[in-house]
């Protein structure tokens, strides 16, 4: 029976879209397959880990005659799919327990799992909370903060990023406990305030999936549960049951000495250090020593092999030493497009407060460590 018959770059467009989600081996093997579903509007394509839940739609192929549902390996169709030309002609018939995927002389058949055993996260009609702002807004919200969310941390709430809704602003922080990223973005109406932890894995295919246009992306909270809705996408997670430490206190208020420095030149000065930094080790330090009107970086191993850079800024105060974890300097310079960024320290011992100019939204801060 033939279900669609299609050009390639309809059908692996959707199923791009809701394959990132998808482990290649699961403990319940139909969490690796997509459910496939067309009615009388539209082809549906949804995946889920029972923790994420991703569907899009597209518009029914004409040539379609039957509605049907199925479930059938996401990655090995995807991977059929982008093996062939993006011009090529997609036939999928239903043969008993198997999909045949047809193109030209190439036919591949995939084992059919009943639509009926795919677990899906229950949809609720009514939210707690609507927030409607621009996609690209969201996307750089969480483009700045995501990387210091922690991974597998035993403190399973930093394993998430902080969502806060508060006196018309939405707030997103990320922490892994040694750094923190906070950034902020205006609401057109004012909301009762509620915050909620997104999980990592949540927060990195959300950020990949949207856009950078003006359209809109609404935000739902429910009871345990987030949904955003963008563009054909719907993505609903559940959320981390757990309290967010009080960012607030992590956020120095004190760091007078401050020097402005242009981010690619420090970054590509950090890069090039960092080659003689200890590669094997997840803390792996430099010292940034600042004096009158210079910066000197330094990078040692276990080797006794050193690196060093000087740097000219503009720095009126007195001299600190500090060292940091060079990976935390470049994860946030990676990140930001920013031509400048500015340092502020109160004394070597103290964390370093990292803002960009005319952004007052956003801050990072980083905590000083031994080496």
């Amino acid at each position: 029976m033939l279900l669609i018959k299609t050009n390639r770059d309809t059908l692996l467009k959707p199923l791009q879209t809701v394959t990132g989600i998808v482990e290649r081996r699961q403990t319940l093997p139909i969490l690796s397959n997509v459910l496939i579903q067309q009615d009388e509007e539209k082809t549906s394509f949804l995946t889920t880990d029972l923790e994420i839940q991703i569907k899009t739609s597209t518009a029914k192929d004409t040539s379609a005659k039957q509605n049907f549902s199925l479930t059938i390996s996401a990655k090995k169709l995807q991977d059929i799919l982008r093996s062939l030309s993006s011009d090529a002609e997609i036939a999928l018939t239903r043969q008993d327990d198997h999909l045949q995927v047809k193109s030209g002389k190439s036919a591949f058949n995939l084992q059919i799992l009943p639509a009926e055993d795919f677990p899906q996260i229950a949809e609720e009609s009514k939210s707690d909370v609507l927030v409607t702002l621009k996609q690209s807004e969201l996307k750089k919200l969480l483009h700045h903060v995501q990387f210091s969310v922690a991974q597998q941390d035993i403190r399973y709430y930093l394993n998430g990023l902080l969502l806060l809704i508060e006196n018309k602003h939405l707030i997103g922080v990320g922490t892994d406990g040694h750094r923190l990223a906070y950034i902020a973005t205006d609401l057109d109406n004012t909301q009762n305030k509620q915050e909620i932890i997104l999980p990592r894995k949540a927060v990195f295919e959300l950020s990949k999936l949207l856009n950078d246009s003006e359209d809109p992306v609404n935000i739902e909270y429910f009871q345990n549960k987030i949904r955003f809705s963008f563009s054909d996408i719907v993505l609903t997670s559940k959320i981390i049951d757990g309290k967010f430490p009080d960012y607030h206190r992590v956020i120095p208020t004190k760091n007078t000495k401050l020097f402005a420095i242009d981010r690619l030149i420090f970054l590509q000065a950090l890069q090039r250090v960092s080659i003689l930094s200890n590669q094997s080790e997840k803390f792996r330090g430099v010292r940034l020593i600042v004096s009158k009107d210079n910066l000197c970086i330094i990078c040692k191993n276990n080797e006794q092999e050193e690196a060093q850079e000087e740097l000219e800024i503009k720095y009126a105060d007195e001299s600190i030493d500090i060292s940091l974890n060079i990976t935390y300097l470049l994860d946030l310079l990676n990140n930001v497009d920013n031509e400048t960024v500015h340092c502020a320290f109160e004394n070597a011992n103290s964390s370093v407060l990292i803002t960009v100019p005319g952004n007052n939204e956003f801050k990072y801060i980083v905590m000083p460590m031994r080496i």
